[in-house]
């Protein structure tokens, strides 16, 4: 008899491994596709965000969920953006220079062709007044992504790669500026069992920085492909584990250029704001050897006990730490108005962030699982009323 329960606690085990193993390979998956080449950093040239809309609504309906709204996955919006889709090249002193790694052009610059003269401003700033370039030395370079088209192109120089005293410049830089560039939230759910009405929600950002020049773009491994495979791997458990509440879950567009979908959410509700009870949103999820942090945590403190209660029984993150009310993702536009809200994301291992080195094979995902495991304890716990 010994004998058969050894047996079966190894199949117990080998089975909870399989499992574990599995739900890596998934959320692995999902950050290599998104940060791969054909979604082009998820941004605004070469349709790189709707074929990654596309790919998210399809996962949503592969996994069993079923669109928020019971319409489509689809919450489509329109916003400006400034966009370089095609030249990128810069030579300084002579020398041809890599787009990404040793130069960015801002994304509120426009189109530039020439070649000329640099003039000394200061110790890190050279200009060439007569086509309006600025050239900057920089410790780091960090891009974003732009609304507004400026009458200037600023190309930033990585100082640690050029070390010369900047005296000349050759440019062929295209922008495109587009009114009204075609964007979506894609919204899906899971019905509750008992409450369907009352909500908890879990959101990330799909889309990242998109693509500097015809060659160059910026994977978005960390940001936020990482906080995407978490809400997949998260949206396949509730599939198949329906909750008291039902469970939404929203992958935002705009993220990086001003937080706009989520903004266009709370403006254009699918699910009334009221219904919602508590929202989670995850950013940046692809480390986490040094823990989290969790924004809104002094805002909300019972929720923030909570979550540090359930992760001290079960050891899943070395620490959690506290930050106060911020606008630095998707949750700011709910909490503003006034539905509890958590913003997390991991610390340690990697530092690349809005930058070409954010790639896919830099993320260990080393605490995608425990994560998934504290969330779905502390939503749970939502669900009693222990909050």
């Amino acid at each position: 008899m010994i004998y058969m329960k050894i047996w079966l606690l190894l199949i117990a085990l080998s089975a909870s491994i399989n499992s574990f193993a599995q739900d890596i390979s998934f959320n692995r998956k999902i950050v290599d596709t998104l940060a791969s080449p054909t979604f082009w950093g998820r941004g605004y040239t070469k349709n790189g965000m709707q074929k990654a809309a596309i790919f998210l609504a399809k996962q949503f309906k592969i996994l069993g969920l079923e669109p928020l709204g019971k319409k489509d996955y689809f919450q489509k919006f329109t916003y400006s953006a400034n966009t370089f889709p095609d030249e990128m090249e810069v030579s300084v002193n002579d020398k041809k220079l890599t787009p990404g790694i040793d130069f960015l052009v801002t994304a509120e610059s426009h189109s530039s062709k020439g070649k000329g003269k640099l003039v000394q401003r200061d110790s890190t700033t050279f200009v060439n007044a007569e086509q309006n370039i600025i050239v900057t030395l920089e410790n780091k370079l960090t891009w974003d992504a732009s609304q507004k088209e400026e009458n200037y192109t600023i190309i930033q120089l990585d100082k640690k790669r050029f070390s010369e005293v900047p005296t000349s410049i050759k440019v062929d830089i295209e922008n495109k500026f587009i009114k009204k560039f075609e964007a979506s939230n894609i919204c899906a759910m899971v019905t509750g069992t008992q409450k369907p009405d009352s909500f908890i929600f879990i959101t990330a950002h799909y889309d990242h920085l998109g693509g500097m020049g015809s060659n160059t773009y910026f994977p978005g491994a960390n940001d936020n492909a990482s906080g995407v495979a978490l809400l997949l791997s998260l949206a396949k458990y509730y599939a198949s584990h329906p909750q008291k509440y039902s469970i939404g879950f929203i992958l935002f567009a705009g993220e990086e250029i001003g937080l706009l979908g989520s903004k266009y959410y709370t403006e254009h509700p699918i699910v009334p704001l009221q219904q919602i009870r508590f929202l989670t949103n995850t950013d940046l999820a692809g480390t986490g050897v040094e823990g989290i942090t969790v924004v809104n945590a002094s805002i909300f403190p019972k929720e923030f006990a909570l979550m540090n209660k359930i992760n001290d029984d079960n050891k899943y993150l070395v620490s959690i730490g506290a930050r106060g009310k911020a606008a630095n993702s998707d949750h700011y536009w709910f909490t503003e108005l006034g539905i509890p809200s958590f913003f997390f994301y991991t610390k340690g291992g990697i530092a690349a962030y809005h930058d070409v080195f954010d790639k896919a094979e830099t993320l260990p995902l080393n605490k995608q699982a425990d994560l998934m495991e504290l969330l779905i304890k502390f939503n749970e716990r939502l669900q009693l009323g222990n909050r």
